[in-house]
């Protein structure tokens, strides 16, 4: 385990290194001049020399790479371009909102759709699995925008049960009164893939020969499926949570503007429209190394799912 452990950090080495110069240089190269982009377009010749020099962009591509480097290890990005603000600072507090609506949508989503793609898949080819496969089908191709226009008119303005937007600085609160909303429309959106996914994982390992061997033991439906069926579909299972997580933030760019909440994704939405480059090369690098350190993570789960599993 800890040999594995080590070859996979120093392989995450040369993965970031690759991911570090491409930013670098797809910024550099197709990015525009940064130094017109914050002088404008007023801006002389001389001032956006003055710019230049202050940012080091007159520099050798060396030195500024260089540069580049050190802010991603000291997490000092400077300051946005557009509105003067510590990206640090940013990152600090807007990942929180994030964190507070993205999170109950991953834990909600996987909770709910286990059970149910269990159930179903157990009763393949009941009505049962019929009824749930077409509305699961049905509500994939239905677009997010407009579950977010029917669930603000119905439960926001005709029902009046949530707010259809606004944020506060109480955890309870934005929990209680701002998140539901955005949680509950999200989770209807991502629970019909996720059920019919893991409904694909049950049936596979519901066919095969252990589960036949186990109910000619005598043994339960609830433990062939608790104790048999769950446990080797956990492989899979877990491969799939581990490519949610990084989504957390993707995910919440469309959530966070239409609810006008104050979160990373709605920050780097601005940004781009900003052209902020200090923002949008900061948030582009730490989310590559977090992919790679969930990934690690998953594959450490492995192990723990099913002890198995020999690390090579």
């Amino acid at each position: 385990m800890a040999a594995y452990l080590i070859r996979r950090l120093w392989q995450m080495i040369p993965t970031l290194l690759g991911v570090v110069l491409l930013v670098f240089f797809l910024f550099k190269w197709f990015g525009g001049d940064p130094a017109e982009v914050l002088g404008g377009l007023n801006a002389t010749p001389d001032q956006i020399k003055a710019i230049r020099t202050q940012l080091g962009l007159d520099e050798p591509v060396w030195y500024q790479l260089w540069i580049f480097i050190k802010q991603i290890v000291t997490f000092d990005w400077g300051k946005s371009w557009a509105t003067n603000e510590s990206v640090a600072n940013l990152f600090a507090t807007r990942l929180p909102a994030t964190l507070t609506v993205m999170m109950p949508i991953l834990v909600l989503e996987v909770a709910l759709a286990l059970p149910i793609a269990m159930w179903v898949a157990y009763r393949r080819g009941s009505l049962t699995d019929r009824t749930i496969m077409v509305v699961t089908t049905i509500a994939l191709s239905i677009s997010f925008l407009v579950y977010v226009i029917v669930g603000q008119y119905v439960f926001g303005f005709q029902l009046g049960w949530f707010p259809v937007q606004g944020w506060s600085d109480s955890l309870a609160t934005n929990l209680l009164v701002y998140s539901p909303l955005p949680v509950l429309l999200a989770v209807a959106v991502s629970l019909a893939p996720q059920t019919r996914l893991y409904r694909s994982f049950f049936l596979d390992e519901l066919g095969q020969d252990y589960v036949r061997t186990a109910r000619a033991k005598g043994m339960t439906e609830g433990v062939v499926l608790f104790r048999h069926v769950l446990r080797n579909a956990m492989i899979p299972i877990l491969t799939n949570i581990g490519l949610l997580l990084p989504g957390i933030f993707v995910g919440s760019f469309l959530i966070e503007v239409f609810f006008s909440i104050p979160g990373l994704g709605r920050e780097v939405l601005l940004a781009v429209n900003r052209s902020d480059f200090p923002v949008i090369q900061a948030v582009t690098i730490y989310l590559a190394l977090l992919t790679m350190v969930i990934n690690l993570l998953t594959d450490l789960a492995y192990k723990v799912a099913d002890p198995r599993v020999v690390f090579k």
